[in-house]
């Protein structure tokens, strides 16, 4: 696999704290089933943060192994939300 660009931290707040080459976002990672949420690439663009937008192959990449090491699920969805770290 190449070089992880991110890290994944998850919070008690059903939050994953997402750390990259540029800073950090927090992306929504659901509980019961434990579910990190992902929005699509084309909705991704307009919810990232500027310097993030074009990673998104990358993080698609790297959470959906980071799901399968910590049985979690990955959903992408249009509808997912991206938040900055306060």
């Amino acid at each position: 696999m190449a070089d992880l660009i991110f890290k994944f931290q998850p919070l008690w707040k059903e939050e994953l704290v997402v750390t990259g080459p540029g800073g950090e976002f927090i992306l929504d990672l659901a509980m019961g089933i434990l579910t990190a949420c992902l929005p699509t690439e084309e909705v991704w663009h307009h919810k990232a943060p500027v310097w993030a937008q074009d990673y998104w192959p990358q993080l698609h990449c790297q959470l959906k192994s980071w799901c399968a090491q910590n049985n979690a699920e990955l959903s992408i969805d249009h509808r997912s939300g991206v938040y900055p770290v306060p």
